[in-house]
């Protein structure tokens, strides 16, 4: 062993190779031995050396597209014995939709706002694992949800910092949303202040809060497109007024609502309307005292359509909805003052749906062109009714003349 460079041998009689290379290459047998002789040698091991993973094709470091186009995202890896190539998109929870092709490519397709962030392919064989990471920037979309926030508390301010999201392809604005924390609050929950931040600012002072009221903070993000998620709640104290000598205690740390949002909501179609269903938060720092149903229909705005929902119940029937359209649904829970975040969201489409109780529709989800016809119809009779009345009196007083002319006129005589 002392002619091979980098080989040595253990107190335990291990062998110990520092550099494999061809010369490990072979058959290799142990004959232990003491003072009294050896018992014999051992079976023979062979030494193989294998190749560990390597990258052939990498992905480009960022790519670039619109929603609901293909992407394709290649990588390809050799190694002895061949690599298996995997692809994961890090932070994500559950199965991915995507796709991988014979040649070990990512593929994106159709491709959606929830596929925009950073993936991973990853070569494994028994000799050791490789990993390259790309981002994937889905454009056209609305924004995504801002991070990090913070809240530095003031005198009878605060001043709420935050970390944008992905515009989604598109100039987004934002806008800070609050709330005091009081027992019994004189609006509802959902019913918050928002104030809007100028353009190109990470950050804004809020000004004339109470003090030593608990206030909760959130930021939301918006483009062309709509509106993103609200960022995490932040509960914050702001400084009131110091009223003795007594060097002030040092600022309130920022901590976070401990009421996590409805878990598992799905949606399933019946005869009578949509049911959704869900499992209550994991975590309430109180008693959990209600849910409010939200939805948006074509992409549009949110809206609450149910806010009294029981803390008890884990499902509710949503009648009257409109055929050959598409809703999202979304859960927020209530418990005492805190409101958490908005649960997963639910898609249901009622296009080809046969039947949908019409009676029971609600008023805010009618369609713009049969809200436009509706009110078109409206105008439409008013001004046959007004242009009725005028023709009226035009003729009572064509009429109320013609009485009086003859009134007015000498009687007529005729001789015998």
């Amino acid at each position: 062993l002392s002619q091979l460079p980098g080989w040595s041998v253990r107190p335990d009689g291990s062998i110990v190779i520092a550099t494999g290379n061809d010369d490990a290459l072979g058959l290799y047998r142990c004959t232990p031995y003491n003072s009294y002789g050896t018992a014999g040698e051992s079976r023979p091991t062979r030494v193989l050396l294998k190749d560990p993973p390597a990258f052939t094709v990498r992905p480009k470091e960022e790519y670039f597209q619109e929603v609901g186009r293909e992407l394709v995202i290649p990588c390809a890896a050799h190694g002895d014995p061949p690599p298996t190539v995997t692809w994961v998109k890090v932070g994500s929870v559950g199965k991915s939709s995507a796709q991988v092709d014979g040649n070990s490519s990512l593929i994106l397709h159709p491709l959606i706002k929830e596929q925009h962030g950073v993936w991973e392919c990853t070569a494994t064989n028994q000799v050791a694992s490789v990993t390259t990471a790309t981002s994937v920037h889905v454009l056209g979309t609305s924004p995504h949800a801002v991070t990090n926030v913070s809240v530095l508390p003031l005198l009878l301010a605060a001043n709420i910092s935050w970390e944008p999201g992905f515009d989604g392809g598109y100039f987004q604005r934002f806008s800070v949303w609050y709330t005091p924390l009081v027992r019994y609050p004189p609006r509802a929950h959902h019913d918050w202040v928002s104030l809007s931040v100028p353009a190109g600012a990470q950050h804004l002072l809020v000004e004339n809060l109470q003090p030593d009221t608990s206030y909760q903070f959130s930021v939301l993000a918006q483009n062309k497109l709509g509106s993103g998620p609200f960022s995490q709640i932040v509960t914050s104290v702001p400084r009131g007024f110091p009223v003795t000598t007594v060097p002030p205690e040092p600022p309130a740390m920022t901590v976070h609502v401990f009421l996590s949002p409805p878990r598992a909501l799905t949606a399933n179609e019946t005869v009578r309307g949509v049911l959704l269903r869900w499992d209550p938060p994991a975590r309430a720092s109180v008693a959990l005292s209600g849910y409010a149903l939200e939805l948006r229909q074509d992409k549009g705005g949110w809206e609450v359509l149910e806010r009294s929902i029981p803390g008890t119940d884990t499902q509710v029937l949503v009648p009257g909805l409109i055929k050959d359209a598409f809703y999202e649904f979304r859960l927020v829970a209530f418990a005492g003052s805190y409101i958490s975040d908005p649960s997963n969201t639910v898609n249901v489409s009622t296009a080809g749906m046969e039947v949908y109780p019409s009676r029971t529709q609600l008023p805010e989800l009618l369609p713009q062109p049969v809200l436009a016809g509706v009110i078109g119809g409206i105008c439409f009779l008013s001004v046959a009714v007004i242009f009725s009345t005028m023709a009226a009196c035009i003729m009572n007083r064509r009429r109320a003349a013609r009485v009086r002319k003859r009134r007015q006129d000498p009687p007529l005589v005729f001789s015998p």
